[in-house]
Parts: C-alpha cells; sequence; structure tokens
C-alpha cells in the first residue's frame, strides 16, 4: 500500500512538512465536464440567461477559488499562484472547463486546478438551475501536472 503522506505515525491527519523540499516551477491543468440539458445549452448558445455573463462569471469563481483553496481544503498548504487561467469550450451539451495553474513553490498546485475547475462547474450549474435543474457536473480530473519530485504526469 503506497504510503499516505498526510497521516503520522499515530494514523492522525497532519499537514505535510514541507519546510527542507525545493522549489520548483509547478503547473497542473484540471478539467470538469458538464452535461447541459438542451434547454441549458439553447439559452447559452443564445445569451439569454437572467443572471448575466456566464462564462465571465464562472471564470472569476474559478480563480477565486484556485486563490482559496487552502481555506477549502482542510491539509492543503497555501501556494503563491502566478497563474491561473479558466477556459470554456461548448460542443453541443457538454461543456468543458480547463483549468491551468503554475506556480514556483515546494509543492504543487493539482488541488487548486481541480477546486478551480469545480467551483466553475458549479457556478454553471448556479447560473442554469433555473432553466432546467437536470444538469450533470462531472467527471472533475487532473489532466496533466509538472514539476516536483514526480515530474510529469499526464493522463
Amino acid at each position: 500500500m503506497a504510503n499516505l503522506t498526510h497521516l503520522n505515525d499515530l494514523g492522525d491527519a497532519e499537514m505535510v512538512d514541507i519546510t527542507s523540499k525545493e522549489a520548483t516551477a509547478r503547473t497542473a491543468t484540471a478539467e470538469a465536464l458538464v452535461d447541459l440539458t438542451p434547454k441549458v445549452a439553447k439559452a447559452i448558445s443564445d445569451k439569454t440567461l437572467e443572471k448575466g455573463d456566464l462564462f465571465s462569471t464562472a471564470r472569476i469563481a474559478g480563480i477565486q477559488a484556485a486563490k482559496r483553496c487552502s481555506e477549502l481544503i482542510p491539509l492543503c498548504h497555501t501556494i503563491p499562484i502566478s497563474k491561473i487561467s479558466v477556459k470554456f469550450e461548448q460542443d453541443k451539451s457538454v461543456l468543458r472547463i480547463e483549468v491551468f495553474c503554475k506556480s514556483y513553490f515546494k509543492t504543487g498546485v493539482e488541488m487548486e486546478a481541480l477546486t478551480a475547475a469545480s467551483v466553475s462547474a458549479l457556478t454553471i450549474y448556479d447560473m442554469c438551475k433555473g432553466i432546467d435543474k437536470g444538469i450533470v457536473i462531472g467527471p472533475v480530473r487532473l489532466i496533466e501536472k509538472t514539476g516536483g519530485k514526480s515530474g510529469t504526469w499526464r493522463v
């Protein structure tokens, strides 16, 4: 079984000590898929949502989520993020959200990218639920990470 780094010798959860780790350039790309109902997909395409600019709102929500990740995920470190981008692609009834995060630090930015993608998707749901609550979020997944001791990982 793999060693769980967030557990101490007694099995209690604790934040990993990264004091002696070397800072490196780190990136992470995550995605969230949102399955839209036909009514919601049409409203997005026609730009007739009553709550306003869907993509600008979801983009800002994702950026804010990445910046506040350590407040949401208990054992995450507070990371100085140097870049966050949130992009959207709609193909008929599927909306793909892609988030890229970059940092120069002692630990990775995977959780920040995943949190941003998740909150962007939740924002899409929130802004569209008045049209149809049948929207489905998921999967949310890491696509790529670079940097650190483990190097590059891709799906």
